[in-house]
């Protein structure tokens, strides 16, 4: 199956959480609900297990993770360089600079296990781990200087920071889970994948993106230009495994992550100008995070 047939179903529930959500009685209302629940409960499930599931091996897994980290800082310096350019908005750029380093840990999951089977999972489970929190701190720190807020209290209470840590916390002093505990963890965290991706699509909508069109086409062109070509040389250069090599790169290609929305708006940021920042993603990711893949697969082949 080729790399955009693999994804396709992903999208495919995104398209369909669209459609249930405007044509069907399962409105918003609805869809809220089931946001919150994905992301206290099914989400940091399906993360804890994904991470004590799968023996660490730090020797093994630091370049893939030296490569993510990478990517997402290479990420926040062009995403904040932009606010030194003449006529950018200081609030429309605080709200939407983190939509050019964050990524949609829904499509990353539902991705990496088609890409890598149980093993794709969890090395990206472990780039979640890593690079959510610094994701977070640097999406809060312009929103929080713009507005004249803190910070550190938010990040303590993120349910995927919390989880992530959890489980590495778990894995490397070596616990277990009884097998009744894990059974039901991974049951509850199955339901995360399908219900996550059919609410990114139950959010998409068009917000404020003519008020600051080049602002807009900047962060876009960072976060599925720039960095899937960065993460292609890098995974070259470094010379991951082919496994890895097309997690890192997927990594790079994800959309943006769709509760952008929410921590812009909850901060006092410009909430219509991430909404529509966060649905052109969506849709440029359906055919940008296969297009990176084929890009891979050519530079490795004339690499070789």
């Amino acid at each position: 199956m080729s790399d955009a047939l693999t994804l396709l179903p992903d999208f495919l529930l995104i398209v369909t959480g669209f459609l249930i959500c405007r044509h069907t009685a399962l409105n918003r209302i609805v869809w809220d609900g089931v946001e919150r629940l994905v992301y206290f409960v099914l989400f940091p499930a399906l993360l804890f297990t994904a991470i004590v599931r799968s023996p660490l091996q730090p020797a093994a897994a630091l370049p893939l993770l030296s490569c993510g980290l990478a990517i997402v800082v290479c990420g926040v310096a062009m995403a904040y360089a932009l606010r030194q350019f003449p006529g950018v908005d200081s609030r429309l750029h605080a709200s939407g600079a983190q939509v050019a380093f964050r990524f949609n840990s829904y499509v990353a999951l539902a991705m990496a296990e088609r890409l890598a089977g149980a093993q794709g999972l969890a090395w990206t489970a472990l780039l979640v781990a890593v690079c959510v929190p610094v994701c977070n701190i640097a999406a809060v720190w312009p929103l929080a200087r713009h507005g004249g807020q803190g910070y550190l209290r938010e990040l303590s209470r993120n349910p995927l920071i919390l989880s992530t840590g959890g489980g590495l916390a778990f894995n490397l002093l070596g616990l277990q889970l009884p097998d009744l505990a894990s059974l039901t963890l991974s049951r509850i965290g199955a339901a995360a994948l399908p219900l996550g991706l059919m609410a990114v699509g139950a959010g998409l909508q068009m917000g404020a993106l003519r008020e600051a069109p080049r602002l807009a086409a900047s962060l876009l062109t960072i976060r599925h230009a720039l960095l899937p070509l960065v993460a292609v040389a890098l995974v070259l250069w470094v010379g991951l495994p082919p496994a890895q090599q097309a997690v890192v790169v997927a990594f790079a290609a994800l959309p943006t992550a769709s509760s952008a929305y929410v921590l812009a708006t909850r901060m006092g940021g410009h909430g219509g100008f991430v909404a529509g920042l966060v649905t052109l993603s969506t849709l440029i990711g359906m055919i940008g995070l296969p297009l990176a893949l084929l890009l891979l697969r050519a530079a490795a082949a004339w690499t070789a």
